[in-house]
């Protein structure tokens, strides 16, 4: 299954690229082992970002970031069969869960949920 990994990333931060940086590392603590499990790991950000480089973004909350980080989780989601939501407040996860459950996809609330992780 292709499934995007959703979580907090700029929630709780005050825009602070450190605490951002942690917490896209908490996101991706969990590809390896979805891969290893036999399953393709996304992660909005891995394509937001680059994205909003490429047009010159400055970061968190700018317009050219605003352009690509919550609209590239909706479409990104036309493709996943599943979305994995990690612990921890984020109203783009919960937007992104809304959605996959809007479309009939199967939400996981823990690695361990995924077949195959386990």
């Amino acid at each position: 299954m292709l499934i995007l990994i959703a979580g907090p990333y700029r929630s709780g931060t005050g825009d602070d690229p450190i605490k951002m940086a942690e917490n896209l590392s908490r996101l991706e603590s969990v590809a390896v082992p979805l891969f290893r499990a036999g399953h393709i790991p996304m992660i909005g950000e891995w394509v937001a970002l680059p994205l909003g480089r490429q047009v010159g973004s400055r970061g968190a909350g700018d317009p050219l970031y605003d352009e690509f980080a919550y609209p590239v989780a909706d479409r990104l989601l036309c493709h996943c069969d599943a979305v994995l939501r990690l612990p921890g407040a984020s109203k783009g996860a919960d937007e992104d869960v809304r959605l996959a459950v809007e479309r009939g996809l199967k939400v996981y609330y823990d690695l361990s949920e995924v077949p195959g992780a386990a």
